[in-house]
Order: C-alpha cells, then sequence, then structure tokens
C-alpha cells in the first residue's frame, strides 16, 4: 500500500518511483495493519513494545484533543495540534536513546511526552503563564521554538559541539515541510554537513503549511534535497509507528557513528487546523481528510494488534481509564493555574526601556480598564482576563 496526497499525486522530478509515479517511501505495516518487509530497514518488536507504542499514541491524543477543548473554553491563548501524526511523533521519540538531544517545534506533543515532559508545562506556555515551564536538560528535550525553522540551527550547533566533545550521543531536529522553505534550513544544512554534525533533521511533512500545499513549497520530495548537501536522506510513512522507529532509530545510529547528518521526511498528514485560530475547510477538501483519514496511525496498529491477538478487551478498558484520568488531570491542572498577567508582554522588551514601548503599555492599561468600569453584564471572559 502506498500513500498519498494532494501534492503526491502529481509528477514529481527524480527520485524512485512506486507505481502511480508517486516517491518510493519505507512502509512495514500497511494502513490495513498487515506487516511487510523492507529491504534496508527493519524491526524486531515485542508484544509488549507494540502495546506500548499503542498506549503512546493514544494517549497523547486524547491530551491532545482536551488541549484543543480547553482553548475552545478560553483557558489557553492558542493551540497547535499533532491530530494524525501521532505516529510520526511517537515512532521517532521513542528511537532517541536518553543521551540523544532534542530541538522541538511548537507540535511535538508527543516527542515531548516520550520524554516524560508533563502536558501541563507545555499548556502553561500556551497559556501564557510560563516560558516552557521544564528543565532542557533534565529531559534533553529544549523548549519548544515557535520562530519557524531557526531550532534546526540550534540543533547544529548543538550536534557540532557533541562531535567535538567526542559523545556518543546524535541530536534531532524537527521541523515541518513549510520551514523547509526557510533560510535557517538550508543554513543548517550547509554547516551540518561540512562540518558532519551528528544530527538527524526530522521533517514532518503534513501537506500543508497553514495553507501552502507542500507541491508550491518544493519542486523535489522533500527528503531529496539532502542530496543537493552531501548527505542522504528518506522518506518513511508517517502514518506507520513501526517505520518510523525503525527509520529514526537507523539514522540516529547513522549520525552516532560518526557518518554525518541525515534527512527524515515523515509523509503524513495534518488532520486538524494548523492552529485553533485556522480554518482549514477553506483550502482543502473533506475528501482529501477522508482519505487520510483512512490510513490513521491508531486505527492501524490497533488493526495489527487485533489480528494478531496482542491485545484483549482488558487492555482496551484500561487504557480508556487511563485516557479518561489523563484528561481530567490536565483540565483541572490547567484550571488551576493563575491567569496570565496582561501586562506582561511589555516587560523585558527592551533593557532600558523605550518610549513607544511606554506609550503602548499605557494604551493597553487603559483599554483594560475600561473592561472593569463597563457594566457587570458586559463583563465576561474579558473581565476574567482569560484567553487574552
Amino acid at each position: 500500500m502506498s500513500v498519498k496526497s494532494t501534492a503526491a499525486r502529481r509528477t514529481t522530478r527524480g527520485g524512485a518511483k512506486r507505481r502511480g509515479g508517486e516517491p518510493e517511501l519505507v512502509q512495514l505495516l500497511t494502513p490495513e495493519g498487515d506487516r511487510v518487509e523492507h529491504s534496508e530497514y527493519s524491526i524486531d518488536v515485542t508484544p509488549d513494545e507494540l502495546r506500548g507504542l499503542y498506549r503512546d499514541m493514544v494517549l497523547t491524543r486524547r491530551f491532545d484533543a482536551e488541549a484543543i477543548t480547553l482553548q475552545r473554553q478560553g483557558e489557553l491563548g492558542l493551540w497547535a495540534s499533532l491530530l494524525g501524526q501521532e505516529a510520526a511523533q511517537i515512532g521517532s521519540g521513542r528511537a532517541t536513546r536518553p543521551d540523544d538531544y532534542i530541538f522541538p517545534t511548537y507540535r511535538e506533543h508527543g516527542v515531548a511526552w516520550t520524554r516524560d515532559v508533563d502536558p501541563l508545562n507545555l499548556l502553561g506556555m500556551f497559556r501564557g503563564v510560563n516560558n516552557g515551564g521544564w528543565d532542557p536538560n533534565e529531559n534533553n528535550f529544549h523548549l519548544y521554538t515557535i520562530v519557524i525553522g531557526s531550532q534546526t540551527l540550534h540543533a547544529t550547533g548543538y550536534a557540532m559541539g557533541v562531535a567535538k566533545d567526542g559523545a556518543d550521543a546524535a541530536v534531532i531536529a524537527y521541523f515541518g515541510d513549510g520551514a523547509s522553505s526557510q533560510g535557517d534550513v538550508a543554513e543548517s544544512f550547509t554547516f551540518a554537513a561540512v562540518y558532519n554534525a551528528p544530527v538527524v533533521f526530522f521533517c514532518q511533512n503534513n501537506q500543508w503549511a497553514i495553507s501552502e500545499p507542500t507541491e508550491k513549497q518544493s519542486r523535489v520530495p522533500i527528503y531529496q534535497r539532502a542530496a543537493g548537501y552531501g548527505f542522504p536522506g528518506v522518506r518513511v510513512d508517517g502514518n506507520d509507528v513501526l517505520a518510523v522507529l525503525a527509520v529514526t532509530r537507523a539514522a540516529l545510529e547513522h549520525a552516532r557513528s560518526g557518518q554525518g547528518p541525515m534527512l527524515v521526511e515523515a509523509f503524513t498528514y495534518r488532520m486538524g487546523a494548523h492552529t485553533t485560530t485556522d480554518d482549514p475547510t477553506r483550502y482543502r477538501s473533506d475528501e482529501e481528510r477522508e482519505e487520510w483519514a483512512s490510513k490513521d496511525p491508531i486505527a492501524r496498529l490497533r488493526a495489527h494488534l487485533d489480528k494478531q491477538g496482542l491485545a484483549d478487551e482488558g487492555f482496551y478498558a484500561g487504557l480508556d481509564a487511563e485516557s479518561d484520568a489523563l484528561a481530567k488531570r490536565v483540565r483541572d491542572g490547567v484550571r488551576g493555574m493563575p491567569n496570565p498577567d496582561p501586562m506582561a508582554m511589555f516587560e523585558n522588551v527592551y533593557a532600558d526601556g523605550h518610549a513607544l514601548v511606554d506609550e503602548e503599555r499605557a494604551q493597553f492599561a487603559e483599554y483594560l480598564a475600561s473592561f472593569e468600569d463597563a457594566p457587570a453584564a458586559s463583563h465576561g471572559a474579558a473581565g476574567s482576563g482569560k484567553g487574552h
């Protein structure tokens, strides 16, 4: 079985082709849940490991859904959902070793889960009450990066330092298909190649850079860009958690063994909106989304577990209860957080202050005060400060 999208259905230049003209990709588990072999990538996983991967994806999806609801209720200012990308994140995250270092963007909630970062820390950032909330060096998981593509530079520099230290570790940098057009990413590829840095560039190609399809971002499949910089690239079925695990594990070992950088393109799909400020119905079709829904990463692994008799109803019932408990903890934790201070955004902009910032601070303070003077019936959420 192959994975196709609007972008993949169009003719591409170069690279091995599968039937139908789309580029080759690594797949070990079909959408129907059947195991298949690949000549270069293979993996042996125990029943416990398979159930663990399934648990990771289910709990990550539940936490993500709860975050969307909390944002809609005014408890978060924004949320970037990972819906549909669970296999890409859990598979790659579980491929890392504790001494590997991870540089995420702002959507790697599943990777954060694999590094034991408390989901409430992620939510606190999107609520505006912390700047990340975790110590990156405790989990070797860097703080989220909102600036598009810049984390690839940080990862490359860190990997160059790892190489100079002679450490037996690798670095992995996450970015999206849209970020692949950023100059920071191109510079990262150049420096990583020249200095033979032990870094894996992990691109989650979810087909849409907000409203721009991948075909408007690149004239060739993204993984093929690596060849121009002198290091290997591979495309993996990003909805196949086993293939992602196998490919990322191999890429990290490639980097650790002194062979330099590698680019992994996880070919997946963003089932939800870019963020909670986005309306994807304005630029993509229901038919396209339905096509990708049939390749759902969680349903795929469940089908495999059921076909192989590796999970029973007791396992699923226990996981449902665990999901409910996680959702409750997330809800209660967020609602127990303080309201963000709306005036805090004016602090630490300039070390010595600035006349324009002072003027804007005064204007915003006057605006907030206008709610306090308004009739009680009109206060609503604005008066509470939640969601601002």
